[in-house]
């Protein structure tokens, strides 16, 4: 196999954007290229992931995303996981430079739904749950992932104020970021006297609906290793792996399968352990999915990464960095853009850009991005060159 390098990475403001989907996925695209020291005549395959490009009448955005670039003549395909799509199209890009079929290749997401009010932007987000058994009945994200809260909480008591501190950190970890959707620190006390939204989850616990564009270019550094500016992040891992979709068939509702075998086989592809990796990019569309995916991937035991969070060890200046973009909960979560989003992270905490949220001297870096309630989930490793 070749090695695979991240070679450029870049992403807009999450938020409320006046571009279009496509506009937008076009201006990051040609950002991470040229950060890459390439031009997009260099790329040979595009990878795009847009799971609600139908809220603005549009599918098939991959053809226009390269036209827009000038290289109409390169082949597209679309990555739809959920949540996990552009982490998913991040795999698909890895595989191909990996196995030889292409030295460079660019993965982007994109999702916009800020133009639909909330009631619709809801039904698109449950079309990734199992709408016959969860959504049909109304069961939303939220809900879904409340009921997943509570089972933690009766198991392993934990507590609101442990899952109020993931939601602190990452709001004071995103007022560090100019790409985040919100840049305001919060207090514990904003946090518990939250709304409560499905219980045991506060406002505070849930990640926005956020409008985004992040892309990434990944090279095989036997051709373009002089090209390239700055400092890479290779892909020493790339994993996936799925589970039971619906919550009511599974077994154990303290864990989500997927994310611990993708990360089982990602740390034996990258021949490293949890203790080697420096800061994460974990998935956490609600706090108590900071929580699992800290459990799962083996940094801490069941039941202590709660604690673990209230005692400051997965903050920046922590034992076990944690979301220093701020996470999905801060930064924000414009779907099919989250994935590569984390990358972007990476990317910049590799090339000393991070400012007020820079880990000191980062080596190892990985990112967990999980679709739905865990029904796939995909983790990479990154080691900086």
């Amino acid at each position: 196999m070749e090695e695979v390098w991240v070679a450029g990475a870049a992403m807009n403001k999450f938020g409320k954007m006046s571009d279009t989907g496509r506009e937008a996925a076009a201006k990051v695209s040609l950002e991470a290229i040229r950060a890459a020291g390439l031009e997009p005549k260099d790329i040979e395959y595009t990878f795009v992931s847009n799971c609600f490009g139908v809220a603005e009448r549009q599918a098939h955005v991959g053809p226009l995303i390269n036209t827009s670039l000038g290289i109409p003549d390169v082949p597209s395909a679309t990555i739809e996981s959920a949540c996990s799509s552009s982490s998913a199209a991040l795999h698909e890009a890895y595989v191909h430079v990996a196995g030889g079929f292409l030295n460079a290749a660019l993965v982007v997401g994109v999702e916009k739904l800020s133009h639909m009010e909330t009631l619709s932007a809801t039904s698109y987000f449950a079309m990734g749950a199992d709408y016959a058994f969860e959504a049909r009945n109304g069961a939303t994200f939220p809900g879904l992932y409340a009921t997943l809260a509570s089972a933690h909480m009766q198991k392993y008591g934990t507590k609101p104020e442990e899952l109020g501190a993931v939601a602190v950190k990452n709001h004071q970890n995103a007022s560090g970021n100019p790409h985040a959707h919100f840049q305001k620190p919060i207090t514990i006390e904003t946090y518990l006297n939250s709304a409560p939204i499905a219980w045991p989850l506060k406002l505070y616990d849930c990640c926005p609906f956020s409008d985004g564009a992040a892309a990434v270019v990944v090279v095989n550094p036997a051709k373009y290793r002089r090209d390239i500016p700055g400092t890479s992040a290779v892909i020493r891992a790339s994993a996936r792996a799925g589970s039971i979709a619906a919550l009511q068939d599974r077994p154990d509702l303290t864990a989500l399968p997927a994310a611990r075998t993708a990360g089982e086989k990602a740390f034996k592809q990258a021949k490293v352990t949890p203790k080697d990796i420096d800061f994460s990019e974990v998935h956490d569309c609600f706090t108590i999915a900071e929580v699992l995916a800290m459990e799962d991937l083996g940094f801490y035991p069941k039941g202590k990464a709660a604690p673990a969070a209230r005692e400051g060890q997965s903050a920046v200046d922590g034992s076990t960095p944690i979301n220093v973009s701020g996470g999905l909960k801060a930064k924000g979560h414009p779907v099919s853009a989250t994935g590569a989003a984390q990358v972007v992270e990476v990317f910049e905490q590799f090339n000393g850009h991070a400012g007020k949220r820079q880990v000191k001297d980062p080596q190892w870096a990985l990112c967990h991005n999980v679709g739905a309630t865990g029904g796939s989930c995909s983790v990479h490793i990154f080691e900086k060159k």
